[in-house]
């Protein structure tokens, strides 16, 4: 599990390394992305909705113990002017408030995005605002000490038709799952 989350890691840091040239050279060309870094969640959140009130979508993020503690997104610009989003990110160092946080956002119809963690756990949550009858999501998160609980665990949730969208260590192993409401 540890090999898992430390590949998840380096490849978002690659993303980022490959995303900054463009940055830089998009600047010129019509801002395609907008890079975000904030050390607060509130302000995170409201930049992301400000960026995507403008057009963007997000594209990829790191955070928690990098750097100076920033929580860093990568927003790109979207061509279909009818297609926008919401964002919303939910902050918790307990594992059963975001179970509890993360489904009721899943009942309006917002889906993951992304994570990090940085003392506390912090999910992205996206809402298609394009879509007339978004489709809902119940999410699970399996949460342990003992990663050699957590196949047994994730295989037992894919069984119920949950699939695995990201891993994260905070203390323990968290596991986020979702599966749509039918």
């Amino acid at each position: 599990m540890t090999r898992l989350f430390a590949i998840r890691t380096l490849g978002t840091i690659l993303l980022l390394a490959l995303a900054s040239p463009l940055l830089i050279s998009q600047e010129a060309s019509g801002n395609q992305y907008k890079l975000l870094a904030t050390k607060r969640t509130s302000t995170t959140e409201k930049e992301l909705n400000e960026a995507a009130d403008a057009g963007y979508r997000l594209f990829g993020t790191i955070g928690g113990n990098v750097g100076n503690s920033e929580i860093i997104t990568v927003m790109k610009r979207i061509d279909d002017p009818k297609q926008r989003y919401t964002y919303k990110l939910l902050a918790t160092s307990k594992t059963s408030t975001m179970q509890k946080e993360l489904n009721e956002a899943g009942e309006q119809g917002y889906n993951y995005r992304g994570e990090t963690a940085r003392g506390e756990v912090i999910l992205i949550l996206e809402l298609d605002r394009s879509l007339q009858a978004p489709p809902r999501f119940e999410y699970r998160l399996l949460a342990t000490s003992k990663t050699s609980t957590m196949e047994k665990e994730l295989n037992e949730a894919a069984a119920q038709g949950f699939e695995f969208l990201g891993v994260i260590r905070r203390g323990e192993v968290i596991s986020i799952l979702r599966r749509e409401i039918k």
